[in-house]
């Protein structure tokens, strides 16, 4: 067996821009001691709103903060609170996401109260069972382009192939397909969108229609739809992070390479997790000083400026929502 080949260029600066706190049995400071083993300066950190009605979602929320727990027994999620309160512990380390739920009537005035009371810098993460270019969401995200927040966007499709190649209903799905994404990204020029997530990250290869699985992994395709909605909408940037954007490289190296030289000023490094395996991944492939940099640091902070070391402001607990 060959020796995969690692190069020694590396970034000379990580920013993680897709972070939760307290879940997975660690905590903030479990968090900020990851960070620290893999030389990371800070982490975008996102909410997550779960449904109460949802049972695909309450039955695997078991890695959740159990301070979180409803009183009748469901899972609010990863709330503002969790993430103001990591901001006050380490406000060097973090920016504050948030995003609300589409069905609140005040969402996107919630956004932008956010923005003013406890310094929401990132609309993140939108991950709902709904339709992301449903009315009710479209005005969160106008807000979130006003108030220049970039979107981090959760997207996997409602339906998939079967073997018998018959189209069958995905309980886990979220936002719908790449054509409602194309739509919502028409419709909110002015905000820059963030995809994520496996119902995104399929849409790099021209088989993604027929392909059946959930995280698709044979050699990529030509005439994957992402590159259409990369040249046609300026406002759409993606994060390499979790399981989709890693398994989205390694399917085909030589394409993660030809795709990355090509959009590197539109990816952003981000985890999703701990540990580092897409920063090991990324080390196997030949990039440029300036390839890296943008992904791994520059383009976070072009989207947002980088957390002051005295930023304490706006960082109490004190909005239950």
């Amino acid at each position: 067996m060959g020796c995969i080949e690692v190069y020694l260029m590396k970034p000379k600066k990580i920013v993680d821009t897709h972070q939760h706190c307290n879940w997975h049995h660690r905590n903030i400071d479990g968090l900020v001691k990851d960070m620290d083993e893999h030389d990371i300066q800070y982490a975008w950190l996102l909410t997550w709103y779960t449904d109460p009605q949802d049972v695909v979602v309450i039955n695997g929320l078991g890695t959740l903060n159990p301070a979180n727990i409803r009183v009748d027994g469901t899972q609010e999620g990863i709330t503002l609170n969790d993430i103001l309160a990591a901001k006050a512990a380490y406000p060097e380390r973090f920016i504050v996401g948030y995003c609300p739920r589409p069905e609140w009537i005040d969402g996107p005035k919630f956004l932008e109260a956010a923005y003013h009371m406890h310094g929401a810098r990132v609309c993140g993460e939108w991950k709902f069972r709904s339709l992301i270019d449903d009315a009710r969401s479209l005005e969160i995200f106008r807000m979130a382009g006003s108030l220049n927040m970039p979107v981090v966007l959760h997207l996997d499709v409602p339906y998939l192939l079967s073997d018998e190649g018959k189209r069958t209903y995905q309980p886990t799905w979220y936002g719908g397909t790449i054509e409602n994404l194309e739509r919502a990204l028409r419709e909110c020029p002015e905000t820059n969108f963030i995809g994520h997530a496996p119902g995104f990250w399929r849409e790099i290869s021209g088989d993604a229609a027929t392909d059946g699985q959930h995280y698709p992994n044979g050699p990529v395709t030509e005439n994957g739809r992402l590159y259409d909605l990369f040249d046609n909408n300026p406002n759409l940037y993606a994060d390499l992070s979790a399981g989709s954007g890693l398994t989205t490289l390694r399917r085909d190296p030589q394409h993660a390479l030809t795709f990355l030289n090509q959009f590197f000023d539109r990816l952003l490094f981000g985890r999703d997790y701990y540990k580092q395996d897409l920063h090991t991944f990324l080390q196997t492939l030949d990039l440029s000083q300036e390839v890296l940099d943008k992904v791994y640091f520059q383009n976070a902070e072009k989207l947002i400026p980088a957390p002051a070391e005295d930023a304490t402001q706006h960082s109490k607990p004190i909005l239950t929502l």
